[in-house]
């Protein structure tokens, strides 16, 4: 059994928490917060064991009616690994604190790649993060192209990426961020930071990116081209993405034609917090025009890097192969959504029964 700790429990870290919670050859040993506000009262309800992640507001938890089993330090050190899920530019802050106890840690997109032995997508680059002391699982923006680039470069081959992100300006409790009313290149120089991070993935891939703000919350929209080299169908390609579990081709016939009609999509299935784990790619917005392909693809900021957290762990301790992990992490998450209203999905997407070794 893996002992997994969570340091942060905010918008990525209750759902890394909830990912390793449901795979049976994980436990989590606990999460650690900053201050007891609604998440970590959650998480005391979840059943989630809490830990101060300042030693000195320890004292706040318990004024607040949370009993807390330690302090962050304690979480470390009981931990084989550590996921660190907090902001930006903390985790790097953090990672003396995992050095000192010895303990592997997996940071988040938002630290720059230089403080991990390896930037991680399970679908692209599994191998690369086995025996890792620290990994870092590249941003939601990332995962979304990686997951693309990965199949198509194995099955075409690729040539040249290009790639227009349409950026929520925050996540939905993010009322800090914006714009309220703009739209703003973001960067307004070329490339944006998104390329160059997924050749922290692909490092000989050409990669151009651009990126706009605009005033929602509620998920990322890309619009790809991608050159390839060779011709290719457009049927061919989308055959070749849904063959791929953590995509989800939209049916033409769902009548989901932007993020708000998936979004709801994911709430009426059932989706924990309306997450949507997959890439969601329009299947009739995939074309072919000679060796270049196009499609637009909805990458929900808040959930599509939670399955590569959970890989990252087996890969780091060298407990699974890539398609093994992958499969376990898919199958107790919850991944692959049914392709029509009546629940009936692809054959690899219905819950198998529970296997002996699990």
């Amino acid at each position: 059994m893996i002992e997994v700790g969570v340091n942060g429990y905010g918008t990525i870290g209750k759902r890394v928490a909830d990912a390793v919670d449901s795979q049976p050859d994980m436990e989590l040993v606990g999460v650690a917060k900053t201050k007891p506000n609604f998440e970590a009262h959650t998480a005391v309800e979840r059943g989630y064991d809490m830990y101060a992640a300042i030693p000195e507001r320890a004292p706040l938890f318990s004024e607040d009616g949370i009993e807390i089993a330690g302090v962050v330090d304690e979480l470390v050190a009981a931990a084989d690994v550590v996921v660190d899920c907090t902001p930006s530019g903390i985790g790097a802050e953090n990672k003396s604190l995992y050095e000192s106890h010895d303990t592997p840690a997996i940071f988040q997109g938002g630290e720059s790649a230089d403080i991990a032995d390896v930037s991680f997508n399970a679908r692209a680059n599994f191998d690369e993060a086995v025996g890792a002391r620290y990994t870092r699982v590249v941003s939601c923006n990332t995962t979304g192209l990686s997951r693309i680039v990965a199949p198509l470069q194995e099955e075409y081959g690729v040539e040249k990426v290009r790639a227009t992100l349409v950026r929520r300006g925050g996540d939905p409790a993010q009322n800090s961020r914006g714009p309220i009313n703009d739209i703003l290149p973001n960067p307004i120089g070329i490339p944006s930071h998104h390329g160059p991070d997924v050749q922290t993935i692909f490092p000989d891939l050409s990669i151009d990116t651009l990126g706009l703000k605009v005033p929602a919350t509620l998920m990322h929209v890309h619009s790809l081209n991608v050159t390839l080299e060779s011709d290719v169908t457009a049927a061919h390609v989308r055959q070749l993405l849904e063959d791929e579990n953590r995509v989800y081709v939209i049916p033409e016939g769902l009548g989901i034609d932007g993020a708000g009609k998936l979004k709801d999509f994911a709430l009426d299935a059932g989706r924990p917090r309306g997450d949507l784990w997959e890439n969601c790619v329009w299947g009739e917005s995939i074309a072919v025009e000679g060796r270049d392909m196009y499609l637009f693809q909805a990458i929900h900021q808040e959930s599509d890097v939670i399955p590569e957290n959970v890989d990252a762990i087996r890969a780091m301790l060298d407990v699974a192969d890539k398609r093994e992990s992958m499969r376990r992490t898919d199958k107790h998450v919850g991944i692959g959504v049914p392709s029509d209203p009546s629940g009936a999905g692809r054959e690899d997407d219905q819950v198998e029964a529970e296997p002996a070794d699990d």
